[in-house]
């Protein structure tokens, strides 16, 4: 492995444009294959909108959880997106994407360094509908050591600073959970510590810490695979236009610089969708054209331009999914300089004790344990363009509340930012953050006489495997249920967001993009979010993009090696 130049040569056999994971998955796939493949993205950094997501990839029936003896029926996950997807559902990809998943598992396993781990407990979004699954669809890549880019670690795009402790260490789950038991479990805080050492010699040498968890663990994995391969990675390099012959055959790429680049073989668009487009959030977001403010974490590249470019040449873009996005409930840190960051509540708050969700009339509107999609598809059916999280003391110093970490962590600088609210009483916080006293207080009472009884009866949470999972295994009689009594109490504003766009171009089976009357359009593939979305808007469970993410990009490149 060893540095590159960043000036393209003039051919290749297939060029990738984007470095995420369905990029680097094809780039892999086709190099493996015998092609010369080159990778040309956007952004100064690689790794794309994998480098900064939670890393989750939804496989079912996978090699990993069957070799634990977790068999599951073959027809079960398709039962379980029949349910989801409904009369949405394009029947010939979903198969292909049930079957081709467990292969590229294996393929991937045995031929780079993405290596898997399967969640033995882990349930699907909607666990009481028909084929889901409590456990093992879901794979997590194997915590990777950065050191191991050498130089070319500076080039991997950096996660989300406020995912990380101490100036970039990265957490897991597993980690998680004994930092927030340290002080109480003698083997969590030794786990704690020994993960501060490691990060404090990375210090020493790094800008950030080396050891690789969640999507950078799946970026940085990949990344070293194509690296050692000599697949280069040519950052700074814009999509403008893609090139055909006259027969309508793609034939290779134009660059923002001014570069033509042949691709005798193909080109892959895995450039990560939309989400920073804001004309196409305002056409397509119902809610942002009614005026909502909509914030995505998706990487700021992420403009459409290679389904501007591909709908330029004849392609079909699908917009007739359920949502546009998917979606995710965001909270803005202040920078000290007017401008705000981004932060989404995905599973770390929400579901705990002691937490509930108000509408600016100081009612609640949605259960606070649904998945991150639900939850802002809640916001979206009751009208709303802005919403409340809101604690009690107990609940912020043990489980925190969106960036604010639990104790023992200091929280008082988000106090004086004006991030969190804080008031003695729930009646005065409501007049602080301009909700009316007397709801909000009645709010609270009648979720509180639940709580006491471990049920939530205006709105069940905790009610399902999956809510109770994200909740609190140690409080009873409800992991997800506690009331809000313990003064001072604490709000946050949050916002409808997103962690990546659905729709996108038409593709058949093997990821070749299609014009609107599905003929294909030969030497295009799409795959991660440049795809329209085998889930069609429906969020089905943890990993439902990176899995179809992987799989489409294992077959774009198998099909442009001549191995479809």
């Amino acid at each position: 492995m060893s540095g590159q130049e960043n000036t393209p040569a003039a051919a290749y056999d297939l060029v990738v444009v984007g470095s995420g994971a369905a990029g680097m998955a094809a780039a892999l796939t086709a190099k493996i294959g015998g092609l010369d493949v080159a990778i040309v993205e956007k952004d100064s950094h690689f790794g794309g909108s994998t480098a900064v997501s939670g890393g989750a990839i939804w496989i079912p029936n996978n090699p990993l959880m069957r070799a634990a003896g977790m068999e599951e029926d073959a027809e079960a996950a398709f039962t379980y997106l029949q349910g989801e997807v409904g009369n949405l559902m394009d029947t010939d990809l979903v198969r292909r994407f049930l079957k081709a998943g467990p292969e590229m598992v294996s393929f991937f396993q045995d031929n780079t360094a993405l290596q898997f781990e399967h969640r033995a407990v882990s349930p699907d979004y909607h666990p009481d509908r028909p084929g889901a699954s409590m456990g093992g669809r879901v794979l997590d890549a194997q915590t990777f050591d950065g050191r191991r880019l050498g130089k070319e670690f500076d080039r991997l795009k950096p996660p989300i600073g406020d995912f990380t402790l101490f100036g970039g260490m990265m957490l897991n789950r597993f980690d998680i959970g004994h930092f927030m038991n340290m002080t109480r479990k003698p083997g969590s805080a030794l786990h704690a510590l020994r993960l501060l050492l490691r990060h404090g010699r990375d210090r020493l040498r790094h800008s950030r810490g080396t050891r690789l968890t969640l999507g950078q663990a799946v970026a940085g994995r990949l990344a070293l695979s194509v690296l050692e391969r000599d697949i280069p990675i040519f950052t700074g390099q814009a999509l403008t236009a893609l090139l055909t012959d006259g027969a309508g055959r793609v034939t290779g790429i134009q660059t923002e610089a001014g570069g033509q680049i042949t691709a005798r073989c193909g080109v892959v668009l895995a450039t990560g969708g939309f989400p920073a487009n804001a004309e196409m959030r305002a056409e397509l977001m119902p809610h942002v054209a009614k005026g909502a403010q909509h914030f995505s974490m998706s990487p700021r590249p992420a403009t459409g331009g290679a389904i501007g470019a591909a709908r330029a040449i004849g392609a079909h873009f699908i917009d007739t999914n359920r949502n546009a996005g998917f979606w995710a409930p965001v909270s803005l840190i202040p920078e000290g300089n007017g401008a705000t960051r981004p932060f989404p509540h995905l599973f770390l708050d929400r579901a705990k004790p002691g937490v509930i969700a108000v509408s600016p009339k100081g009612e609640r509107f949605v259960n606070e344990a649904v998945s991150y999609h639900d939850f802002v598809s809640g916001m979206t059916r009751a009208g709303l363009k802005e919403a409340w999280l809101i604690c009690d003391h107990r609940a912020l110093r043990r489980y925190g509340l969106g960036p604010v970490r639990p104790a023992p962590a200091p929280y008082r600088h988000h106090l004086r930012s004006g991030y969190l609210k804080k008031a003695a009483t729930p009646a005065e916080l409501a007049r602080r953050i301009n909700l009316p006293p007397e709801t909000l207080n009645r709010t609270i009472q009648a979720f509180n006489a639940d709580a006491a009884e471990g049920i939530d009866r205006q709105y069940g949470k905790g009610s399902t495997a999956y809510q109770t999972y994200l909740g609190d295994p140690d409080h009873c009689p409800n992991p997800c249920l506690n009331p809000l009594e313990t003064g001072p109490f604490y709000a946050v504003r949050i916002f409808p967001g997103d962690i990546g766009t659905s729709m996108g171009l038409a593709t058949d089976a093997d990821a070749r993009v299609l014009r609107e009357d599905r003929s294909v359009i030969d030497g295009l593939y799409a795959c991660g979010n440049d795809m329209n979305s085998i889930m069609a808007g429906t969020y089905p469970g943890a990993g439902i993009t990176l899995g179809p993410a992987l799989t489409f990009g294992y077959l774009a490149g198998r099909h442009a090696a001549g191995e479809g």
